[in-house]
C-alpha cells in the first residue's frame, strides 16, 4: 500500500545518518512558516489533513514516526521517545530547517515534551494534543492508572503485534468524542499500514512500559506551550492539568465535547494555538 493521496500534498523520503528512512508528507508554501507535527497511533502522518486545510498559509511537515506508516523500522530496534525525538532534530537538519513550530499528538506529543525540553532552540513554541504531560507524580499515575490497562497486552511480545491491526479501528472509535466528525473512510487508510508494522507499534508500548514510564523527561519549559485536550479523552483531564506550573508561557486548554483525536476533531482550536504562538 502506498501512501494516501491528497491534493496538495507532496510525498518524499529522507534518509537520516542513523539508517532510518523516513516517509515525510508536506502541504503549504515552501516559504510558509514551518510545523513539524508528529502523529500518535494508531494513527499516522494522514492524521494532519484536517490542519492542512486549516493553516494554509503554514509549512506542515508531517513524518511518519520511525517503524510506523512508511517509515523504516528501527536499525537498532530503539523505540524510546528521546531516540525518536533524536530522528526529528536529524529530519529538520535534512531539510535545511533551523527552527519551526511544533505540533504533536498522543506518542507523538510525548515525543513533543523530549523536543521541547531538550532542543527550545530549534522550536518557537509546541502545541501538544491528547497527552498527559511529563511531571505528574507517581501518586497521580497510580490513582489514574485504570485509564492505561490497554497498555500492557498491547506491549505483550507475540500478543501485541498480533492484536494491533484487530484493535486500531476500536480504538478510533471508543476515543472519539464527535461522532458527527468522525471520518469512517479514513479507517482501512489507518488499519492497512499497521497489518505491518504492528511489531513496532507493540515495541512503542513495550519500551515505554519498561524503560520510560518513570524516566520521563523533565526540566522547566522555555518556550510558549499550549495542551490542548479533550473532555471526553479517555486518558481523562486529571494528568493533562497543572502545565502553567512548567513555564512562564505554558497551560492546558480543555475542550468541551471532544475526545482523544483532537487534531482530527477539532483542527480549528489547533490551527488557533499554533497561530497564538509567537513566530519571528
Amino acid at each position: 500500500m502506498n501512501p494516501p493521496e491528497l491534493e496538495g500534498v507532496i510525498h518524499s523520503y529522507v534518509d537520516l545518518p542513523n539508517g532510518v528512512r523516513v516517509h515525510v508528507a508536506e502541504h503549504g508554501p515552501a516559504d510558509g512558516t514551518p510545523v513539524l507535527a508528529l502523529h500518535g497511533f494508531p494513527q499516522h502522518w494522514y492524521e494532519w489533513r484536517r490542519l492542512f486545510s486549516a493553516l494554509p498559509e503554514h509549512r506542515i511537515i508531517a513524518p511518519d514516526l520511525r517503524g510506523l506508516g512508511w517509515t523504516s523500522t528501527a536499525p537498532d530496534g530503539d523505540y524510546r521517545k528521546a531516540t525518536i525525538a533524536a530522528d526529528q532534530i536529524a529530519l529538520l537538519d535534512a531539510l535545511g530547517i533551523e527552527r519551526a513550530i511544533l505540533v504533536a499528538h498522543d506518542w507523538g506529543a510525548w515525543v513533543g515534551w523530549h523536543l521541547a525540553l531538550s532542543h527550545p532552540e530549534r522550536f518557537a513554541g509546541y502545541v501538544a494534543t491528547g497527552i498527559v504531560h511529563p511531571w505528574n507524580s507517581t501518586t497521580d499515575l497510580v490513582r489514574e492508572g485504570r485509564r492505561f490497562l490497554y497498555q500492557p497486552p498491547i506491549a505483550a511480545p507475540v500478543l501485541g503485534p498480533l492484536l494491533i491491526p484487530h484493535v486500531v479501528t476500536r480504538f478510533l472509535r471508543a476515543a472519539w468524542g464527535d461522532r458527527e466528525t468522525y471520518d469512517r473512510a479514513a479507517e482501512p487508510i489507518y488499519v492497512e499500514p499497521y497489518k505491518t508494522t504492528a511489531a513496532a507499534a507493540s515495541q512503542y508500548y513495550r519500551q515505554f512500559l519498561t524503560h520510560e514510564l518513570l524516566r520521563g523527561p523533565s526540566g522547566r519549559l522555555m518556550i510558549p506551550t499550549r495542551l490542548l485536550q479533550g473532555r471526553r479523552d479517555p486518558i481523562g483531564t486529571r494528568l493533562a492539568e497543572g502545565l502553567d506550573r512548567r513555564g512562564d508561557d505554558a497551560f492546558t486548554m480543555l475542550l468541551e465535547g471532544c475526545g482523544h483525536f483532537v487534531p482530527e476533531e477539532r483542527p480549528g482550536d489547533v490551527a488557533a494555538a499554533v497561530r497564538s504562538l509567537p513566530w519571528s
